[in-house]
């Protein structure tokens, strides 16, 4: 079970300043831990000793840098079951989704202490010209200063992994604020941080509310800001950050195309569309929305994918049985039930599912969704999918793109010149061949365009963020 209280870590520190934040338990709604909530003074505290930290940041060498990520991989393994468990009561995600998560943020660390001995530089040829003969030019990366981070409730371990292992492998400070709903595995992070012998000042980990928090996005001591959550909260910052690097990875309403020749293999894509529609209670970026069907195919691939969708258990997410976990709050059910019934009083269906009890929001399919409805148009984000018939895969790739967002699709094809169309046409920051696009590896570059986000993570990528060209040009004799 999780400990009664948990402190906030400041400048490296556990510091318990008081339990003024409830985290509950999303099945049961019950109170499950208490955490230290940090106030502005403590965040402008956390801000100056980052800064404080950059020159025994800039002398703690690569080398250095990767025992601590790889410490974290050893600890992380021998906490994996109370990662997982905290992971399952604080988010209500099941269980095996939790043990999942784990396993992905061993991953990123893993990668992260790979790459924190690789962040190299490159030699550039000058002499292009007569009056540059002898000049040699060298690049180099560097730190880029002190990191804002703001990490979402829906992946609170590894979506903060994929900001403090890249941090950490960049030689950069930085100041956290997790998700307040979910702030736990951060927390359990950061102890496991302190145990390190990162200079004073190279973390600080600190649950806020949302109103109190202005310096994560505000302060120009900060050099970059990367926030992960809603498209409405992203932008809204990125107005306000002022000089300071933006990172905006955001929502979508992912969709997935199957093309007419997928017949002989409509189980293998039927699993695969409902683990991407359904799994974490819909709760993901990337998660399955909008599914268009060739014609070809349409009435088989229903027939299953209803059956499928009715079969999965919701229920108590510690159980391993359960697909189908509690939303975040019955407030997320409720907006979404909301949505979900006006989609059905303009016409469409309920095909699967529909049954809505507090935060518990059954596996739900629908179809005959009008393309202006909430339920089409947003981010649904929650246990509900959409189908719709294509005759032209042109017109499938277009219907995609009718979006406000554009984070990753998935194609399922076995023609390579409709997957090169894909590729080509669609407006995502990732197209997926032969699955969802709710699939991710941690070390590939992850984003989106429009209203999904700006930038990308994936280890190396979010390093490349974190750090900035440092030009020396060398002339030969003078």
């Amino acid at each position: 079970m999780l400990n009664k209280t948990y402190p906030y870590y400041l400048a490296n520190v556990a510091v318990a300043a008081n339990t003024d934040l409830e985290v509950t338990d999303k099945f049961s709604g019950e109170v499950a831990t208490r955490v230290a909530m940090a106030d502005a003074a403590a965040i402008d505290k956390a801000i100056g000793y980052a800064v404080e930290a950059m020159p025994a940041l800039r002398a703690f060498p690569p080398f250095k840098r990767q025992a601590v990520l790889e410490h974290c991989v050893k600890r992380f393994r021998e906490r994996y079951d109370e990662l997982a468990l905290a992971l399952c009561i604080e988010a209500g995600k099941p269980i095996n989704d939790s043990k999942g998560e784990v396993t992905r943020l061993i991953d990123t660390f893993k990668v992260a202490a790979e790459e924190s001995v690789r962040i190299d530089g490159e030699i550039i040829n000058l002499e292009i010209s007569p009056r540059a003969k002898g000049y040699h030019g060298y690049v180099k990366r560097v730190p880029i200063g002190p990191c804002s981070f703001i990490s979402p409730f829906n992946f609170p371990l590894n979506l903060t992994a994929h900001k403090v292992a890249p941090a950490i492998a960049a030689g950069v400070p930085f100041v956290l604020k997790p998700a307040s709903r979910t702030p736990v595995g951060a927390l359990i992070m950061g102890e496991i941080l302190a145990e390190t012998d990162l200079p004073k000042g190279a973390f600080s980990i600190l649950p806020a509310h949302r109103d109190g928090a202005d310096l994560f996005t505000t302060d120009e001591r900060f050099k970059l800001l990367s926030f992960t959550g809603s498209p409405a909260v992203g932008w809204d910052l990125k107005k306000k950050a002022g000089k300071k690097k933006v990172i905006l990875e955001l929502g979508g309403n992912a969709a997935a195309i199957v093309d007419g020749d997928q017949g002989g293999k409509l189980d293998y894509v039927v699993d695969r569309l409902a683990f991407g529609a359904f799994y974490q209670s819909g709760q993901s970026c990337i998660g399955v929305q909008r599914i268009l069907v060739h014609a070809n195919v349409y009435d088989a691939l229903r027939e299953k994918l209803i059956a499928k969708t009715k079969s999965l258990i919701m229920g108590d997410p510690k159980d391993e049985k359960t697909f189908v976990g509690p939303m975040i709050s019955e407030s997320e059910s409720k907006r979404l039930a909301g949505w979900m019934d006006s989609a059905v009083q303009a016409g469409a269906k309920i095909v699967a599912g529909g049954k809505v009890e507090g935060a518990m929001f059954e596996a739900t399919l629908l179809e005959g969704v009008k393309r202006d409805t909430d339920l089409y148009r947003k981010e649904a984000f929650g246990p509900v999918a959409i189908l719709e018939r294509f005759d032209d895969f042109d017109t499938a790739l277009a219907t995609v793109n009718d979006s406000d967002f554009g984070l990753q699709a998935g194609v399922f094809t076995d023609s390579l010149a409709h997957a090169h169309r894909a590729w080509d046409l669609l407006d995502v920051g990732g197209v997926v061949i032969g699955d969802v696009p709710s699939f991710r590896v941690d070390n590939m570059p992850y984003g989106g365009v429009k209203d999904s986000g700006l930038g990308r993570e994936g280890v190396r990528y979010a390093i490349e963020d974190m750090t900035e060209m440092r030009l020396m040009v060398m002339r030969e004799t003078w």
